[in-house]
């Protein structure tokens, strides 16, 4: 049974996978190119791909019989497979769930606090030595204790930062999502994506990303927030319209942004990096190496399971 993994992986990851399957690793960091996933497909049984490996339904329609039966996906978000095409040749797909809820929570509440008290803006001040000293109306924030949070999908990511908001921060939380929530904090269900938005001090994106899901947060959505509103994104970055999020910042229609993920990621515009009250990190959402770890024999775990001929853990419904 071949196994091809796209690109490194942590060193616990790496040495299960070698001992356990017939396993060839991308030493590559970038994404898996055309001929590169149609090779995937024609000559190993299972990949494990991961973001920006775009196995798409022209790919599958070019490897119409594969000899690859499984794509272990490495990540929770699956947006970057054409889920139908796969089934359509016979692939099935698995993601890794649960890994990456609190990690990706913790990002959430990295960007939301690093916007609000201008933490990034003051450490460049510092580091370029322009910092003259304290004084009482110096690089004034957001307060962020006891404000109201909105987070668009309450799953578990979305759960998870709604907690750490409520418990730690006594924030008031509401939501939308597609169905009513039972949570262990209060939280309010708004009618409406526009409503949550005029309702909240920060508003904080925790949707897949999908093709409903491609631009949910909009001019719209983005007029309807308060000037002080603060917007967070750490699910996709298709998620939010790049274009119509510069404009809303540029204009003042909003105070802030803190970014994990970008529409075009890597690519970044120039006018996001120039701007002081957005806050910009690198797709951090996961990265711890006990995390990414986990995410990795989750992904084996499926891998394994489909060696075996029992059910798969998580599959992709």
């Amino acid at each position: 049974m071949k196994l091809l993994i796209a690109r490194p992986m942590t060193a616990a990851v790496e040495a299960r996978a070698r001992a356990e399957f017939d396993t060839e690793i991308r030493t590559s960091t970038a994404p898996m190119t055309e001929d590169e996933m149609l090779r995937a497909l024609r000559e190993f049984d299972v990949v494990m791909p991961t973001l920006g490996d775009m196995f798409s339904a022209r790919v599958f329609a070019q490897a119409p019989e594969p000899r690859c039966r499984l794509l272990a996906n490495f990540g929770v978000g699956y947006n970057h497979i054409d889920v139908v095409a796969a089934r359509g040749v016979g692939v099935a797909v698995t993601n890794t769930p649960g890994a990456v809820t609190d990690a990706t929570a913790d990002i959430a509440m990295t960007l939301l606090l690093s916007t609000a008290r201008r933490a990034g803006e003051g450490e460049r001040l510092v580091r370029l030595g322009r910092w003259e000293g304290w004084h009482p109306t110096q690089m004034l924030g957001h307060h962020v204790t006891g404000k109201h949070v909105g987070i668009v999908g309450l799953g578990r990511i979305g759960q998870a930062i709604a907690r750490r908001c409520h418990f730690g921060f006594g924030m008031q939380v509401f939501y939308v999502a597609r169905s009513d929530k039972d949570v262990d904090f209060p939280a309010t269900r708004m009618d409406s994506l526009a409503a949550l938005a005029g309702a909240v001090d920060f508003l904080v994106v925790a949707v897949p990303g999908e093709a409903e899901t491609r631009h949910l947060i909009n001019a719209d959505v983005l007029s309807a927030m308060k000037p002080s509103g603060i917007l967070v994104n750490i699910a996709r970055g298709e998620v939010v319209d790049e274009a119509a999020l510069i404009a809303a910042l540029s204009e003042g229609l909003i105070a802030g942004a803190g970014l994990d993920v970008y529409e075009f990621e890597p690519e970044v515009p120039e006018a996001l990096r120039a701007m002081e009250q957005v806050t910009l990190l690198p797709h951090l959402g996961t990265a711890t190496e006990e995390v990414r770890t986990g995410m990795g024999h989750l992904a084996l775990d499926n891998v394994a399971a489909f060696v075996a001929g029992r059910d798969l853990p998580t599959p992709v419904s």
